[in-house]
């Protein structure tokens, strides 16, 4: 219970006490009732309403406004809110006082309507929504109703807007949208036995239960899931305004709902509320495919690299071992033979340093070469063999766009790549611009780029492709809601601040124009792309 205490303001600041104007007024009352006509007095002030139960001023409130009137005080609470002819003559003497009138059923009806469209889309909370219908009252100079009326009023008005709300969705859907929207809460055509209008089963085997799954751990089959979950909410083809006019928390409500209620219970609704209820839900399930599918994206490149890094090195550390004390050793090789120039290796060098030791020193120099290499082409045969089945679907889905000049060379490198993303030809056309300087690595240059018979340079498109993919996402890449683009799709909020200020933002579009924006920097690599779990000085992950 909001208890009014003595050191209590109202609304214009002023501490909770009698003016020498209300002692005047209070001591034209009898001396019984000057108490219970002083407190009804301030109360009102303060809220622009009477007290609803006794409890709404506290004991010690009554205790010190009886001391300053000079009147005993009262051993039980006094009924503010009964009901008799004097306390009905108080209280209309008191609204007179400020200029207020009761709450008519005209007034009831106007009060609806502004909570319908002005308070109701804010928040679906009633105490909220009871707050501020008060406010409203209190601006009107209008004493508020009872409570069990505010209540209804207020429950009036959520209907009514929701009502509306759903009525508005469902004008801006084509009837084929409509259809399609509710396909959702149906099988997936061939699932059903012949004759078999209805699952057995309710809901469990609903196209929305697929839609709705997890993506699970990161490989190709979970991508290819993805990808044919936002292929489901794409053919739905919602239109890009149709919540344009709503705020994002409301469509979050809708959302959330649809979420965790069986696709029998959404059967069960009126169509238009079952309409609005899903196409909020596919609204943002779309983006939340796309957040879904770039994480993905990372992660498997991510764990392409991991493997190839780990079979390779056991493969190094089995065949090396590695020479200690090399400075020393140099040393006396070249004392040895400033000593017997003229002498022969075996002579003078060996029994210095064996034969064996020297082998094992150009092993452990040319291993740093045969690294790279092997680790190259790991990654290319892994990519090729198994992953790249992917890759035409995925980049259908994802758009990528930058606003940032120094990275147009990956946007134009990525946008090559989807044109022959289908093509059989193992070398780039040669009238082809392939963007090379920042998109291939050193690592992967001299595999990219090779001379044919005729001395012309050539790019290997699927090395090219390899390393093209492998620099999008070995860097610190992370969505960031709300670009430079009108309607963006992501949910979600990665910042990465580094420590060179040449930080850009890169955006991984949809193809129907609604975006996300990531921001990429060199200064964050590995640790980035794997969440920020391990924070960095200069680098830090925000979830929005």
């Amino acid at each position: 219970m909001d208890t009014l205490t003595r050191r209590s303001t109202g609304a214009d600041g002023s501490v909770w006490h009698l003016t020498p104007a209300d002692r005047a007024l209070v001591e034209t009352k009898s001396r019984v009732n000057r108490l219970r006509f002083a407190a009804l007095l301030l109360f009102f002030r303060d809220r622009g309403r009477f007290p609803r139960v006794a409890d709404e001023i506290g004991p010690e409130t009554m205790a010190a406004l009886a001391g300053v009137l000079g009147v005993p005080i009262p051993a039980a609470r006094l009924a503010l809110d009964a009901t008799g002819r004097t306390l009905e003559r108080q209280r209309a003497e008191i609204r007179a006082l400020f200029d207020f009138r009761e709450a008519t059923v005209a007034d009831a009806a106007a009060l609806g309507t502004w909570l319908r469209d002005h308070a109701v889309a804010q928040s679906r909370d009633h105490d909220r929504l009871t707050a501020e219908m008060e406010a409203r009252c209190r601006a009107l100079r209008i004493e508020p109703p009872t409570p069990d009326r505010v209540e209804r009023i207020v429950r009036a008005a959520v209907r009514a807007y929701e009502d509306r709300f759903a009525a508005t969705i469902h004008g801006r859907l084509a009837p084929e949208v409509r259809a399609r929207l509710d396909a959702l809460l149906q099988p997936a055509s061939g699932q059903l036995d012949d004759g078999e209008d209805e699952p057995s089963t309710p809901g469990a085997r609903a196209l929305l239960n697929f839609v709705r799954g997890d993506p699970g751990r990161a490989s190709l089959d979970s991508v290819m899931r993805e990808l044919e979950r936002l292929q489901t909410i794409r053919a739905i083809g919602l239109p890009t305004n149709l919540f344009v006019d709503t705020l994002p928390h409301e469509i979050e409500l809708y959302r959330r709902r649809v979420a965790v209620q069986p696709p029998s219970d959404l059967r069960r609704l009126p169509e238009t509320a079952r309409i609005k209820w899903l196409a909020a839900f596919a609204h943002l399930r779309g983006r939340a495919l796309t957040d879904s599918l770039v994480e993905l994206l990372v992660e498997t490149v991510h764990a392409i690299g991991a493997r190839a890094e780990r079979r390779v090195e056991q493969q190094v550390i089995n065949e090396l071992r590695k020479v200690s004390g090399k400075n020393n050793l140099l040393f006396e090789i070249a004392n040895a033979s400033l000593a017997q120039p003229d002498g022969t290796v075996r002579e003078v060098v060996f029994p210095v340093a064996g034969e064996q030791t020297l082998r094992d020193v150009v092993r452990e120099w040319q291993s740093g070469p045969v690294y790279r290499k092997t680790l190259r082409t790991t990654i290319r045969n892994s990519y090729a063999g198994h992953y790249r089945r992917m890759v035409p679907k995925l980049l259908d889905a994802l758009d990528f766009r930058s606003n940032n000049a120094i990275h147009r060379p990956v946007i134009e490198a990525l946008a090559l790549v989807r044109r022959y993303a289908t093509s059989r030809q193992s070398y780039l056309p040669t009238e082809e611009v392939v963007p090379i300087d920042g998109v291939v690595r050193s690592l992967w240059r001299d595999a990219v780029i090779d001379t044919d018979a005729k001395g012309r340079q050539r790019v290997n498109r699927l090395t090219y492709e390899t390393a093209c993919l492998k620099h999008c996402v070995s860097g610190c890449v992370r969505r960031r809601s709300g670009s430079s683009v009108p309607t963006a799709t992501a949910t979600r909020m990665r910042i990465c601040r580094p420590t060179s200020p040449r930080n850009a933002k890169t955006t991984i579009r949809r193809s129907d124009c609604r975006s996300t924006a990531i921001g990429s920097s060199p200064a964050c690599r590995t640790r980035c792309v794997r969440r920020c779990i391990n924070s960095t000085p200069d680098c830090r992950a925000t979830r929005m």
